[in-house]
């Protein structure tokens, strides 16, 4: 597979990386844990080096699926991984806590839980209006000095917590969602990591699977799917006018001999060379899919007609609550 590096930083990474929430949270069913390992084992197979994790996720329990599955490739591939959850209430979420001393005992948690002696991508998960984003950098500064993390990352920060982390600590990547019906992120986001030589990693780039063609207006999420609380999935009427999302995937993807789900990526890819898509999947076939995008050319002239025929989303993309742990 081809290689991408995050901005202007040493980091490379596979064009393409997986998101690895969903093998134990947020989309049931769920794999069992040998078939998770193996789809973990299979990525790197077939090429990809960049894998995505986080304490929450869980919580705990991504983490020590993704450790013990890639503890015998290690130095072969890149970990991500995040902090910033109070996960003190016996695992429990609750609330943001990104304070020096809980940074330090979250990584010590994740080196743990991973099988490592390093992190090598490091996310504030999600900024911590309590803790002065400039002492988040510092704490993780400090780690990088002490072999214990290679790079700093951020996710759904806004520019000036960017900016500001920035200059204590270099960040290498952004992690943010950004796919064809949630593109917020070209406002003021991309344009500033350009500037500042930093990466983007969009999360939910097939659009918590509605890109793909495999939801519409009927599909019934199952119990705890957390599509249940997002406005734009959990309502029927949203979905079916988002249908002509779908639509326009698929008369690209006929012509291709592809699927509306390459061309989702294709199309993440044509927009810079530091963007490096995180699709998840439990099913191996999905996998082989999605990696399969990566190879898949969009002309100018496919783009100009994407940029055309866009049409509107419909939905909010978050709760009310989820959106106030957004920092725009």
């Amino acid at each position: 597979m081809q290689k991408r590096k995050l901005g202007r930083s040493n980091l490379e990474v596979s064009s393409l990386g997986l998101g690895c929430m969903g093998l134990t949270q947020s989309f049931p069913p769920f794999p069992e844990r040998e078939q998770g390992i193996a789809l973990i084992r299979g990525a790197v197979e077939r090429g990809v080096t960049f894998f995505d994790t986080a304490q929450v996720y869980g919580p705990f329990s991504n983490e020590e699926l993704v450790g013990e599955a890639l503890e015998p490739v290690r130095d072969q591939v890149v970990l991500a991984t995040k902090f910033g959850f109070d996960l003190s209430n016996a695992g429990r979420e609750s609330g943001l806590d990104s304070r020096p001393e809980t940074i330090r005992s979250s990584v010590e948690g994740s080196l743990r839980r991973l099988r490592t002696d390093r992190i090598d991508l490091l996310y504030q998960h999600r900024v911590d209006p309590d803790v002065p984003i400039e002492d988040v950098a510092a704490t993780v500064k400090e780690l990088i000095a002490e072999g214990k993390v290679r790079h700093f990352g951020l996710c759904e920060a806004g520019v000036q917590t960017v900016r500001r982390a920035h200059a204590i600590q270099p960040v290498t990547t952004l992690q943010s969602e950004y796919s064809l019906w949630w593109r917020e992120p070209e406002q003021q986001i991309l344009p500033t990591l350009e500037e500042l030589g930093i990466g983007f990693v969009p999360f939910s780039p097939l659009g918590r699977g509605f890109l793909t063609g495999a939801i519409d207006e009927n599909t019934q999420f199952e119990s705890g799917d957390s599509r249940n609380s997002l406005p734009r999935y959990a309502d029927p009427a949203a979905r079916k006018a988002n249908l002509a999302f779908v639509e326009l995937l698929r008369e690209i993807a006929d012509r291709k001999d592809a699927t509306p789900a390459q061309v989702a990526l294709a199309w993440l890819l044509a927009q810079k060379p530091w963007i490096v898509p995180i699709p998840g999947t439990t099913k191996l076939q999905r996998l082989d899919e999605n990696l399969a995008a990566a190879d898949l050319e969009l002309t100018p002239d496919d783009l100009r007609e994407i940029e055309q025929a866009l049409p509107e989303a419909q939905g909010a993309r978050y709760s009310e609550a989820m959106q106030r742990m957004i920092d725009r």
